[in-house]
């Protein structure tokens, strides 16, 4: 009747008692964190490649299975954000510079990523930033997104914390093992 109940309705799993499911995730959520503390402080190779390959594999699942929502993410911060703190950050860009004495057609525009997309169309209008940049900036918000990059990542971020400390201790436990290995060939000569 409580949360449990709910975890069966989630899983599909009506033959099996919800708790075996918490008691197997936490027994291998304990395996690898053991395994991991311990293959770092021995420098324990083996426990190490036990640790990367499992988190790979486990994220690998994360990728296949809920692929949809990943996409849709990916979509969306790319879509919701223009430059990295702004739409000003285009002056930079030869081609979008607004003083230069460029005849780009892209003068005083922004790429059609930072454009909110119109959903009765079709086809993406890939010059809908074109002079953009000449308008006043009160004209900007319904056009373009007007947020930076920079804010999008870090509003990103902490709703994505799990995959990226994920991502980082795949890399943490490699970087580790390449540097064990070196180590142990620099003192077999």
């Amino acid at each position: 009747q409580g949360v449990l109940s709910d975890l069966t309705k989630v899983t599909g799993l009506h033959g099996l008692d919800p708790v075996v499911l918490v008691l197997v995730v936490g027994i291998v959520m304990f395996t690898l964190g053991f395994a991991g503390c311990v293959g770092a402080l021995r420098e324990n190779i083996c426990l190490l490649k036990f640790v990367s390959k499992h988190l790979l594999f486990g994220g690998i699942l994360e990728i296949i299975y809920p692929l949809n929502k990943l996409l849709e993410c990916i979509y969306l911060l790319q879509n919701h954000c223009c430059g990295a703190q702004g739409p000003e950050d285009w002056d930079f860009n030869i081609y979008f510079n607004c003083k230069s004495e460029s005849k780009s057609r892209e003068k005083c525009g922004v790429p059609f990523s930072c454009c909110i997309p119109d959903p009765a169309q079709k086809v993406v209008n890939t010059q809908c930033g074109y002079d953009i940049r000449k308008k006043s900036k009160s004209q900007w918000d319904d056009q373009i997104f007007v947020k930076g990059c920079i804010h999008a990542l870090e509003a990103w971020l902490p709703r994505n914390i799990y995959i990226v400390a994920g991502i980082f201790g795949i890399f943490l436990a490699r970087t580790l093992i390449s540097d064990i290995e070196a180590v142990k060939a620099s003192n077999a000569f």
